[in-house]
């Protein structure tokens, strides 16, 4: 799951162009990507970066079509961002809970009681309407205001998202410090609750254990993963947390092991190294500064 034009540019203070936004994923696309979150249906007031999620939408439904099948989910956290990401042609929406009171309480402003009522009704809606909603949770491992989360606490809360609906739940470790005998263990307790299959890891980089991560879940049984191209993204309410691990990494890791992804993993290097290019910034993956270094040679 890419989630590079979502998670990724959310907080870019400069302006991101909506023709630059469709051109990124259409780029992702053309490397073989799947999975793209394109934009998010939340109030422009709280988030402006993702003012332009319509013409986002209306962008991507005029795109020449691939060879391969592209979805591209939308965060819709409640009702109101639920009717508009449909109206606006959305087929799968992700709504977005936290594992930490704390966390709900700074991020979302209510708790997660509160949070999980919210999306009752969004869950309702997409049954009817046909439309798959994929669960994220937050503060997996750690939270900033409350120290390291239970992974009892972490199971609680994602088998609530997935007797909902939720057709996958997404576990991120959303400050990043995370190791992987802390994700095991947290993998332990949620995989009680809930099928392995049905699973995702997002982990963020932020102490460099995000490809690490991403292995031991990998070998714990979890065949999805959330990154973002060039490392880009962070969270605004976790100071100091860097951004998702690299989709470039992610890819060359599972290249590494076996997977076979369908992912071109040079043009995904160069995509990389295009939008940190547009965005005045050197890419965070290792692994695409690498191999750009070894062209360049």
């Amino acid at each position: 799951m890419e989630v590079g034009p979502r998670d990724g540019l959310q907080n870019e203070k400069q302006v991101v162009t909506t023709a630059t936004k469709l051109e990124l994923i259409q780029r992702l696309a053309q490397a073989g990507l799947r999975e793209i979150e394109a934009t998010s249906f939340v109030s422009p007031k709280w988030v402006p970066q993702m003012a332009d999620h319509a013409e986002i939408l209306a962008g991507l439904a005029a795109l020449p079509p691939l060879a391969h099948a592209v979805n591209y989910p939308v965060l819709a956290p409640n009702m109101k961002g639920y009717e508009a990401a449909v109206a606006a042609g959305a087929r799968e929406v992700a709504v977005f809970a936290a594992a930490s009171e704390a966390f709900s309480q700074k991020n979302i402003n209510c708790s997660i009681a509160e949070s999980i009522a919210r999306f009752e009704p969004v869950f309702s809606a997409a049954q009817h309407d046909g439309v798959k909603v994929r669960g994220y949770l937050s503060c997996v491992i750690a939270c900033p205001y409350e120290g390291p989360v239970a992974p009892q606490q972490v199971a609680d809360v994602a088998a609530r998202l997935f007797d909902l609906g939720s057709y996958e739940v997404s576990l991120g470790d959303t400050i990043g410090t995370g190791t992987p005998a802390t994700v095991q263990r947290m993998l332990e307790a949620v995989a009680a609750r809930i099928p392995v299959a049905q699973l995702a890891g997002h982990y963020h980089d932020t102490y460099g254990m995000g490809v690490a991560n991403v292995h031991a879940s990998y070998q714990f049984g979890l065949r999805s993963f959330d990154s973002s191209i060039a490392g880009l993204g962070g969270c605004p309410y976790a100071k100091g947390a860097t951004g998702n691990v690299a989709t470039e990494d992610v890819v060359y890791l599972l290249h590494g092991l076996g997977a076979e992804t369908g992912i071109d993993l040079d043009a995904l290097v160069d995509t990389g190294a295009w939008i940190s290019e547009v965005l005045g910034r050197p890419s965070q993956s290792r692994v695409g500064r690498a191999m750009l270094a070894k062209r360049a040679g």
